[in-house]
């Protein structure tokens, strides 16, 4: 063997110190679940780097503070790892669940390391505590929602296959070799080999775990790219996008599609009376009454000051005209609680229908929005389709 287990845990020690400090280095953005996840998993790796040291220095060590210490950095490191992993995807901890695998695991391995000395019950037994924490790991990867094709998903499932190929492979070496082993330190091929491929899993399970931050911390930066950050919906980069889309969509299948262009009648006087915060409650307040009308395919976007758009799916003239007026009179009967003051608001309701002539999105949202300033002329708290309806043909 070119090295001894002592100078390959060192080196293990080491470039997972070094992948703990690249990965508390790599945090940016605002505090959060993310970062709070990236943070924790830097710590995994501390104490990994921990277990590591530990069995490089245990000439130095009595054998049950290896036993007990290293076992426990490690069990501790996986723990925190599955956590942090979980955290990132936005899945369920399982807190309580991990835990138990540690303190079971660590008791396990401290029993038949010294109640009832048997190295390949024990090795068994911590196997089976690290093979539970790469199933809630699997788990947490099999339902992330990141884009088809990443690169981090398939860094960290080929690592955990590593690693669950490796703990089968020592468990069938230990049970069907002719000697006994007594340890890891002991200087055999087994050991040198687990010890060797068990050191680089925390050098490509970080760069997994780095890589899966940037791709949900730049899905995250894109979401926040399209949406209106005063009412939470769509905003008009959002809106413009899913135009284009959906009728694009509607043109493939035939299928047809209703835009609502909607403003709030007399704003001005809101803003004067309850100033721009209090109208911005009114706003917020608008969204939560037009959202109660809608379906779940429809999506609402705000395009300007008080103006609004409605996208509508599978809706043809007729349904678009009847949701625009069920949300003209949703609106116009609910009233606003601003500060401890009634608020009644009205709404002015332009109508528009993808029709075979539209070639781009703005064309359809332009007719809705002619229509909407129709509905204003004709004296607000209306709704107007556009006049090109009567002679478009329509996509359904």
């Amino acid at each position: 063997m070119p090295f001894q287990i002592e100078t390959l845990s060192l080196i293990s020690a080491l470039q997972t110190a070094f992948m703990a400090l690249m990965l508390w280095a790599g945090t940016y953005g605002e505090p959060g679940r993310v970062r709070r996840s990236l943070r924790i998993r830097s710590a995994a790796l501390a104490v990994e780097a921990l277990g590591w040291g530990t069995l490089a220095a245990h000439a130095y060590l009595l054998p049950t503070m290896l036993l007990l210490g290293g076992n426990a950095f490690n069990l501790l490191a996986q723990g925190m790892s599955v956590i942090a992993l979980r955290m990132l995807l936005g899945e369920s901890l399982r807190g309580r669940l991990v835990l138990a695998v540690g303190v079971f695991g660590w008791l396990g391995v401290a029993w038949f390391g010294l109640i009832e000395p048997n190295y390949q019950a024990r090795v068994l037994w911590g196997s089976l505590a690290i093979a539970i924490n790469i199933l809630l790991s699997v788990e947490a990867l099999v339902g992330i929602t990141v884009r088809r094709g990443s690169r981090a998903r398939f860094v960290l499932l080929s690592v955990f296959a590593m690693a669950a190929a490796l703990l089968v492979w020592r468990n069938v070496q230990l049970w069907l070799n002719d000697y006994p082993l007594h340890g890891i330190t002991a200087p055999n091929n087994t050991n040198f080999l687990y010890v060797l491929l068990s050191g680089l899993q925390p050098l490509f399970a970080g760069i997994g775990f780095l890589l899966l931050y940037n791709e949900i911390l730049q899905q995250e930066l894109h979401l926040l790219a399209r949406l209106d950050p005063l009412t939470g919906v769509s905003n008009r980069l959002a809106i413009n996008e899913a135009t284009t889309l959906m009728l694009a969509h509607s043109s493939r299948y035939r299928q047809p599609l209703g835009v609502l262009m909607l403003d709030a009648d007399h704003f001005k006087s809101v803003n004067d009376r309850f100033g721009h915060n209090g109208g911005d409650k009114v706003l917020r307040s608008l969204v939560l009454s037009i959202r109660t009308t809608l379906r779940e395919s429809d999506l609402i976007g705000r395009v300007g000051g008080e103006e609004f758009v409605v996208l509508s799916p599978g809706a043809d003239l007729a349904g678009t005209l009847m949701l625009a007026e069920r949300v003209r009179a949703t609106v116009e009967k609910t009233p606003l609680t601003i500060d401890g003051q009634s608020v009644m608001l009205t709404v002015s309701v332009g109508v528009a229908n993808a029709a075979s002539s539209d070639r781009d999105g703005n064309t359809l949202l332009q007719r809705a929005d002619a229509a909407l300033y129709a509905a204003k002329r004709a004296g607000r708290n209306r709704v107007e389709a556009a006049m090109a309806e009567k002679s478009a043909e329509p996509l359904s």
